[in-house]
């Protein structure tokens, strides 16, 4: 998976704010491991997410109507392919795993399409306005899953 990183403007570099620190970003990762490692026991050949083959696919990465919708509306507006939906499914798990969620929900689908450069591809060149929309979606879910973490 290659992820593009925008440059960070100065004004971000020198804001007071903290973001989360290396540790606690290692400690999430190690988890998501054990998680995979738990999930995948027993299984030969299968030791991590990416290990998945479709049968594999189908039986872990479930999503919910909300993120269903949100993964065929990215397909069949990106003309992505099918190898792409597969990965998109297997990055959204290891997301899920890294926020220690069972499910995967839609927020988790919306940032693994935002990591296929496939779909960037298109997203740039040809759907601009589909982009805003999954962006403004992915802004929402994420903004509900905070308040309610929060309350």
């Amino acid at each position: 998976m290659h992820i593009e990183v925008p440059e960070v403007k100065g004004k971000e570099l020198s804001s007071k704010e903290k973001g989360e620190s290396s540790e606690k970003i290692r400690a999430r990762v190690i988890e998501a491991r054990e998680i995979q490692v738990r999930r995948f026991n027993g299984r030969k050949g299968l030791f991590s997410n990416a290990d998945m083959q479709s049968k594999d696919i189908r039986e872990y990465c479930r999503l919910d109507a909300a993120g269903e919708e949100l993964l065929k509306m990215a397909i069949t507006k990106l003309g992505l392919s099918a190898r792409a939906y597969d990965r998109i499914l297997k990055v959204g798990r290891t997301i899920a795993d890294m926020a220690a969620s069972a499910d995967i929900r839609p927020e988790h689908i919306g940032e693994a399409i935002q990591y296929s450069t496939e779909a960037w591809i298109e997203i740039l060149l040809f759907e601009r306005d589909l982009f805003l929309t999954i962006a403004k979606c992915v802004c929402i879910m994420l903004s509900i899953s905070r308040d309610a973490k929060i309350n």
